[in-house]
């Protein structure tokens, strides 16, 4: 038998040679892979053993590869510094965490009885108030806290949860046991990339994967699926995915498990509230909304009662849940759940309710309100961390308002103790905690990072439904709290493992399908269509300015200097004066690509990954083109490489993109774009004052320096030129082509008129059309080409007046 060529002798444990345990405040920590003798767990041997037999290179291409395919699906996170946020790389640990499907049932059960918890505390928080009434939990704790949403009190219906979809941080401690560290109740995230590690993980280690027992993630998020139709009903409407927008951090993930789950993505500016009810704008109109998957702080979602100044939300929102014509999921003001102070009351709640402990506990945490947990907390400063009772950000990830009294001097650890004994109720002590280790890959050799586990609860018609595995965060160095993304840290995804063959699903059972389709909605809220039909407008604009410089230096490179008068007048007239000694020509094309990226990221859910990256990419090169000299004789090849980018970019939309509503506007976006363009350069270089060579340069501007060729036996004239740029149906190139394009789109929209009546943008786009179709090429005069391009500008603006606002 053959070797497979990437797999090296076995060695054992030489990934281990110098791998070893972290020491906590007074112990060693626990190790997810290593026994407490120092040898392999059973459950990770036999990947152990595998990733020994891989070289370090061969390592190297299979992380790289997995990397790769991160970066084509568009899987990033934003990172906020002190005055702008950016797109940065998912941090995927290589190394998976391995668990045996043992101890997740374990988990999971331990989970399920603290969800069914707090399923009944927020019930009591917005219904009788029994909690608070029986002295079980302070009447400060509710009253005094922004993420009580006073208007939601009694809003509550008997048949319906208030939670559907939760999740738990949980951490290992050095004694073995499970605690949580926090619970995630209002927006938890980010479940899509869940599914992103794990085909990213099953490309690093395909073989390996594929007979690894590990159980799969789809049957979760099928399970899922079929819940929300059947929340939904009967109901009239789509189900959506509320987002806070595209600069929230977990916008991306938004966006994939909207896209994954077939859910309408919107914001709170697509929504109104009409008569009682949601309602989401779209270019048919307005259409029904009947459940919301909330995503975003309740209290941004109804600036009108909740918070004022929320620039996310709604007005009417609530008025729509009072009505019960809108169901969400979870319950607004369910995010009361995951304030700090709260775990300190939780385990006695559970005792009075369940009559027994919670087989996971959560961290040990104290109220510093009531005199002797502060003392307590006092008394034990230095194995505390110390912060705001009513934030509900895990304290150990909130490093910018939490304060780890061991880590200050006596003058610091006394303020903490001043700041206690005076405004103890506004703050809570919370044991810290040594997280248990796990390996990730550094350098060429496994290391020991602490690391915790968030697990995924869905609501089904059977109780919860717990996904097996999917995701860990793993610390950029041995500090537990530098766990967060934004501080460094990792994600790793979590392998629950069986010890006999696992269930293969997918997402499109039979069931599910069934559902899906009878319920699918082609729904095209209004600002998805306005960010594809700009999108369409900013990459034609860029394509512009860059044949604009391309035909610019190119003469240059022939020998040509800045003051030739067809160059000075093609700068004054169709180049906004732009000085030729510096980069701001190619500043002009950089921005109209990032303008359009921007566009395009606001609708990555109706966007192909593979556009995403081409545009992405498309971006980079003109950024770099933009910051680095470039000879001049090199400018124009440079240049051309770029067109080639946007051309390819282009025909990737035509060809693969689905012929929806959406694909119209981006169409129509370039359409009206480059016909009004051409409309420009052709008046301004068939103009009587326009230099000689000015004929030809319109035509290499267009591209249609062959095809004039190929028409005509003459030499470039006005009259050829114009018929070719102008009217000439075949042209791809030419006005009236894509004004034909243009008309032929706008015909296809829903139409919001009734009878026979055509729409604003119809009745403009025909009249344009009909002039262009019964012109000659003799009768199109600078002035008149002038105005038939601001004709097409009126056809924009009404087209936008009907179906984008």
């Amino acid at each position: 038998m053959t070797r497979t060529p990437e797999l090296q002798p076995f060695a054992q444990n030489d990934m281990l040679a110098a791998y070893t345990r972290q020491r906590g405040s007074e112990f060693l920590a626990n190790d997810e892979m290593l026994a407490h003798d120092g040898t392999v767990k059973p459950v990770w041997k036999k990947f152990i053993d595998h990733l020994n037999r891989l070289a370090h290179d061969e390592l190297t291409k299979r992380f790289a590869r997995g990397d790769q395919y991160l970066r084509d699906a568009g899987v990033l996170y934003r990172q906020y510094d002190e005055s702008l946020s950016t797109e940065r790389e998912w941090p995927l640990s290589h190394i998976p965490v391995l668990l045996h499907e043992t101890e997740w049932a374990t988990i999971s059960a331990g989970l399920i009885e603290r969800a069914n918890l707090l399923e009944s505390v927020v019930r009591d928080f917005y219904g009788p108030n029994e909690l608070v009434a029986s002295g079980q939990l302070p009447a400060t704790l509710l009253s005094q806290n922004p993420a009580w949403l006073r208007p939601m009190v009694g809003q509550g219906s008997p048949e319906l949860n208030y939670l559907n979809f939760l999740s738990f941080e949980i951490g290992r401690g050095p004694d073995g046991n499970w605690w949580v560290i926090s619970d995630l109740i209002e927006a938890p995230s980010p479940v899509g990339f869940a599914i992103e590690n794990r085909i990213a993980m099953s490309r690093v280690f395909p073989n390996f994967f594929q007979g690894a027992n590990v159980h799969r993630l789809a049957g979760f998020f099928r399970a899922f699926q079929q819940s929300l139709f059947e929340l939904k009903g009967q109901a009239e409407g789509a189900i959506a995915l509320l987002s806070p927008g595209p600069m929230n951090q977990n916008y991306a993930e938004h966006a994939y498990i909207a896209r994954y789950l077939g859910l309408l993505l919107v914001e709170g500016e697509d929504l109104i509230v009409s008569g009682g009810k949601a309602m989401v704008r779209t270019v048919a109109g307005v259409e029904p909304i009947s459940l919301l998957w909330n995503r975003m702080p309740s209290a941004f979602c109804d600036p009108l009662e909740l918070d004022a100044s929320s620039m996310l939300g709604t007005p009417g929102l609530l008025e729509a849940l009072r009505a019960r014509s809108l169901k969400t999921l979870n319950a607004l003001g369910a995010g009361v759940l995951e304030t700090r102070a709260l775990m300190a009351f939780l385990p006695k709640i559970a005792q009075n309710r369940l009559g027994r402990d919670l087989a996971i506990p959560n961290i040990a945490t104290w109220w510093c309100g009531q005199e002797n947990q502060r003392d307590h907390v006092i008394a034990h400063r230095d194995s505390m961390m110390v912060g705001s009772a009513f934030s509900t950000t895990p304290l150990m990830a909130d490093p910018g308002t939490a304060v780890l009294t061991s880590d200050l001097d006596s003058t610091g650890a006394e303020r903490v103790e001043q700041l206690l004994r005076a405004s103890g109720r506004d703050l809570v002590g919370q044991e810290a905690v040594t997280l248990s280790t796990t390996p990730t890959y550094e350098n060429g050799a496994l290391v020991a990072r602490p690391m915790c586990v968030r697990v995924f609860l869905g609501r089904t018609a059977d109780g919860w439904n717990v996904m097996p595995g999917g995701y860990a965060r793993i610390s950029a160095g041995e500090d537990a709290k530098a766990l967060t993304m934004q501080r460094g840290g990792k994600v790793a995804d979590v392998w629950v493992v069986s010890d006999a063959p696992v269930q293969q699903h997918t997402l499109l059972s039979v069931g599910a399908t069934r559902h899906a389709f009878k319920n699918a909605n082609p729904t095209l809220p209004s600002r998805a269509a306005d960010n594809l039909f700009w999108l369409g407008r900013y990459v034609e604009r860029s394509e512009q300015y860059m044949r604009f410089f391309r035909a610019y230096y190119a003469r240059i490179a022939d020998g040509a200097s800045h003051d030739d008068p067809s160059l000075v007048y093609l700068r004054e007239r169709l180049m906004h004066d732009t000085d030729p000694e510096t980069n701001a020509m190619a500043q002009t094309f950089n921005q109209a690509l990032r303008t359009g990226l921007q566009s395009a990221s606001r609708i990555s859910d109706r966007f192909s990954p593979d556009g995403m990256m081409a545009l992405r990419m498309l971006v980079r090169k003109a950024q770099e083109l933009d910051q680095r000299f470039v000879p001049i004789e090199e400018i124009p090849i440079e240049i051309s490489a770029l067109l080639r980018q946007v051309t390819g970019f282009a025909g990737l939309v035509h060809e693969n993109m689905y012929r929806s509503d959406g694909w119209r506007f981006l169409s129509l976006g370039m359409s009206l774009e480059r016909s009004a363009n051409m409309c420009a350069i052709l008046s301004a270089l068939t103009a009587d004052d326009a230099p000689e060579g000015s004929l030809d340069l319109a035509l290499e501007i267009g591209d249609s320096v062959v095809s004039h060729r190929a028409r005509f036996s003459i030499g470039a004239h006005v009259a050829s030129v114009v018929d070719l740029l102008c009217l000439d149906t075949q042209n791809p190139r030419c006005v009236r082509y894509h004004v034909l394009r243009a008309k032929h789109h706008i015909n296809e929209l829903p139409s919001l008129e009734t009878g026979h009546i055509l729409s604003d943008a119809a009745r403009r786009t025909l009249i344009v059309e009909t002039l262009l179709a019964t012109s000659t090429a003799d009768a199109m005069t600078p002035e008149l080409l002038l105005k038939i391009r601001k004709d097409i500008g009126d056809i924009s603006d009404a087209l936008s007046e009907s179906h984008l606002v």
